[in-house]
C-alpha cells in the first residue's frame, strides 16, 4: 500500500508518500518516500502496490481505552437504564459480546474495558482469548475495587470482603482480571459544580492495591476526580488516572515526572450538557457543567504542554455515550478542547498502546504490530472529525468500506 500520509501512532509529525507492507498477521514494512520494500516480502516480480492512494491517510485502528461494555451508553430513559442494571450477567454478557464486533464500524480495534461487578468483562476477556480473531482486542479488570457504602456499588467489589488489599488484588487476579481498577473517589456533584465527598480510599490503601497490582504483573488504574483524590493516586502509584477533573497543574507536572497516564473522559460531562433538557438541569447546573469543561479543557491543554502521556477513553457506557461513536466523539471534544489533531490521534493509538502495555502488539503503524487500520479518505489531519466521514477500516487482513457518519444520532 501506498498512501499519502501515515500517521504512525507515536510521531508529533505524519510521513509522507509512505508505503506499508503487511500480510493478515503483521506489518512487515513501513517506509517513507524513496524507500521500497524488499523483494522479498512482495509478491513475484511484483513493482507496483497494490493500493495506490495518494490522497488518503492511514492511521492505526483506535483504543477505546476507558469503556463499560455491559452498559448501553445510547439509552437514556432513566427507567430502561435502571432495569438494564438488574438483567441476569448472562443477558448482560450476550449484550456485550454482540457490540464488540459493531465497534470496528466505527474504526475501533481495541478496548480496554473499566469494570463491572457481575463478570460479565472477565468473561468476555476470556472468551476473546479463546475467539482470538475477527473482532478488537478486549480486557478488563472484572469487578472494581471500592469500599463498601460508597460510589462504585454497580460496577465495583468491597475492599472489606477481603483481609488486606494483597488479598483483595491476589483475589482479582486469581479471578482473570488483566489489571485493576481502584476507586478512590467519588464523583461530580453537578447542582454543586464540584466533588463534594472525601475521598473513600486513604492514600495507604491506593499504595497497598497498586503494589500489590505491580506484584502480580498487572497495572492499575484509578477512577479519580477531585484534587485530593488525585494526590492520593498520584503519590499511590497507580499507573493510569482515569476522568481527573479538578486536577492541578502541579499533579500534571507530577503525573509526568512518574510517567502516569490520562484519561480525561470529556464525554460524559459533555452529554450531561447535549442532554440537560431531559436531565432536568437548570441554568445553575448547566453553568457549573461548561465551567467543568472548560477547566478540564484548559487542564488538557496544559498536560500537553508539560508531556503528560494523554491517553483517549470516552466513558462508553455511561450516560449518553454509546459505544463506538462515543470515542470519535470524546476524540472530536478533546480537539475542541485545543488538542492537536495529530495528538488526539496518538492519545487514541500509540501513546495507549505503549504506556498501557496491552497484551497484543497493536495501535502503532510500526513492523511487528498486527495489521489494523484506517484508511481515511479525509485528512484527519484537518480534523479528527473527518474520522467519522469515508473511511476503510482493515482488520488483519480484511477491508470494510464505511460511509458517512457524522450525525450525531443516539448521542
Amino acid at each position: 500500500m501506498r498512501v499519502g500520509a501515515l500517521i504512525d501512532g507515536t510521531s508529533k509529525t505524519p510521513r509522507r508518500d509512505a508505503h506499508v507492507v503487511y500480510d493478515v498477521d503483521t506489518i512487515r514494512f513501513v517506509g517513507d518516500a524513496g524507500q521500497t520494500p524488499p523483494p522479498s516480502i512482495l509478491a513475484a516480480g511484483q513493482t507496483q502496490p497494490d493500493v495506490d492512494a495518494p490522497d488518503a491517510t492511514l492511521l492505526p485502528g483506535l483504543t477505546e481505552a476507558h469503556a463499560h461494555l455491559f452498559l448501553e451508553g445510547g439509552e437514556l430513559e432513566a427507567d430502561k437504564r435502571a432495569a438494564q442494571l438488574k438483567r441476569a450477567p448472562e443477558e448482560l454478557l450476550a449484550l456485550a459480546d454482540a457490540r464488540l464486533p459493531r465497534l470496528l464500524d466505527w474504526g475501533v480495534t481495541g478496548v480496554r474495558d473499566a469494570g463491572d461487578k457481575d463478570g460479565v468483562g472477565l468473561a468476555l476477556s476470556k472468551k476473546y482469548r479463546a475467539r482470538g480473531a475477527g473482532v478488537p482486542y478486549y480486557e478488563s479488570p472484572g469487578a472494581a475495587i471500592h469500599h463498601r457504602g460508597r460510589y462504585g456499588s454497580f460496577m465495583a467489589d468491597a475492599l472489606e470482603n477481603y483481609s488486606s488489599a494483597h488479598a483483595c488484588v491476589q483475589a482479582h487476579v486469581a479471578a482473570g482480571a488483566d489489571r485493576i481498577k481502584l476507586i478512590p473517589t467519588g464523583i461530580i456533584n453537578f447542582q454543586k459544580g464540584a466533588v463534594t465527598t472525601e475521598p473513600q480510599m486513604s492514600l495507604s490503601e491506593v499504595t497497598a492495591l497498586a503494589s500489590a497490582a505491580r506484584e502480580f504483573g498487572r497495572q492499575s488504574f484509578a477512577h479519580a476526580s477531585g484534587d485530593t483524590g488525585i494526590d492520593r493516586v498520584i503519590e499511590g502509584g497507580v499507573d493510569s488516572i482515569e476522568h481527573g477533573y479538578f486536577i492541578r497543574e502541579d499533579q500534571l507536572a507530577r503525573a509526568r515526572d512518574l510517567r502516569i497516564a490520562w484519561v480525561p473522559t470529556f464525554a460524559p460531562v459533555a452529554a450531561q450538557v447535549l442532554h440537560a433538557d431531559r436531565m432536568g438541569w437548570d441554568e445553575t447546573v448547566r453553568g457549573h457543567l461548561r465551567r467543568i469543561l472548560a477547566n478540564h479543557g484548559a487542564s488538557l491543554r496544559r498536560a500537553h504542554e508539560f508531556g503528560v502521556l494523554i491517553v483517549a477513553g470516552s466513558d462508553a457506557g455511561s450516560y449518553g455515550v454509546p459505544h463506538g461513536r462515543g470515542l470519535l466523539w470524546e476524540m472530536e471534544l478533546m480537539e475542541e478542547a485545543g488538542l492537536p489533531s495529530i495528538a488526539v490521534i496518538n492519545a487514541a493509538t500509540g501513546t495507549s498502546s505503549q504506556r498501557l502495555r496491552y497484551r497484543e502488539e497493536f495501535g502503532q503503524v510500526e513492523v511487528g504490530f498486527r495489521p489494523r487500520f484506517i484508511l481515511a479518505k479525509h485528512s484527519p489531519l484537518e480534523t479528527v472529525k473527518n474520522l467519522s466521514r469515508e473511511r476503510v477500516v482493515i482488520f488483519d487482513g480484511h477491508a470494510r468500506t464505511l460511509g458517512d457518519a457524522t450525525s450525531y444520532a443516539g448521542l
